[in-house]
This record gives C-alpha cells, structure tokens and sequence, in this order.
C-alpha cells in the first residue's frame, strides 16, 4: 500500500498542515512519471541542531545540511526516511530569492529523486537532478 507520511520533532511547526494529502498526492504523482512506486515514504521536519545530530551521529559529518535521506529500499519501489531542516530551508529560500514553500518542495523532492537513483555528485548529475526537480514542481497542485 503507497503511502507518504509527513512529522515534526522538536519545536517546529509543520510547515503545511492540513495540506498533507495535496503533497502526498504530488508525490504519488512524481513517482508515477518516473515509473516508480511508493511502498512508505516518512518526511520529518525539524531544525538545524536536529538534524546536524543525526548528521554527526549516522554519517560523520560535522556541518549544517538541508535534507539527509535514508533510504530502506530503492530503484523501482520507494521507501525511506527523509529528515528536512526548515531552517535551512528558510534561509536557503532567502539565498536563492525563492518563497519558503518553493524551497520546502524542491527539498521534499530532492530526497525522493535520491531515492529513485538520481546523484548530484558531479556537475552533470547535479544538472540532471535540477531539471528533474524543476519537472517535479511543475506538477504540484495538478
């Protein structure tokens, strides 16, 4: 059974309460253009010190980051936790002159096409996964 799950932990606010089916179905939506299913996808939003914990604690990596995506299963059915930080999203979304919620959908998507097998190690991976990602925002809300 599909389905995509989205949590707060800690003192954030649930960035779009109330809206969670509207992205689920999005999401739903992505995975189906690129042939995939969903088996469970889990997004979790907090903020910095949160997730610069897991951060340190499952990868070794002593910085700030946006998104860290641990996947349980890969390639054509999804399933995975994704842990987003909506303060680096606020202050990314100021960085690039986007909307928050923008930012918080290109973040959400990000995680899942990492799951799907897209890189953006290289400069042509990370030019691959920008024009998928802009693909994936064109379909929200349709």
């Amino acid at each position: 059974m599909e389905s995509v799950s989205f949590y707060t932990e800690g003192e954030v606010t649930h960035p779009f309460e109330g809206k969670e089916d509207i992205y689920a179905q999005w999401l739903l939506s992505v995975a189906k253009s690129e042939k995939k299913t969903i088996e469970h996808l889990q997004y979790i939003f907090c903020d910095d010190e949160y997730l610069l914990g897991i951060n340190r604690q499952y990868l070794n990596h002593d910085y700030y980051t946006d998104i860290i995506t641990f996947p349980y299963q890969e390639g054509q059915v999804l399933e995975g936790d994704m842990y987003i930080s909506l303060e680096r999203v606020a202050e990314n979304a100021s960085d690039y002159g986007v909307t928050f919620e923008q930012e918080l959908r290109r973040v959400i998507v990000h995680g899942m096409l990492h799951l799907m097998g897209y890189s953006d190690k290289t400069p042509e991976d990370e030019m691959t996964m920008r024009a998928k990602e802009d693909f994936c925002l064109s379909m929200f809300g349709t």
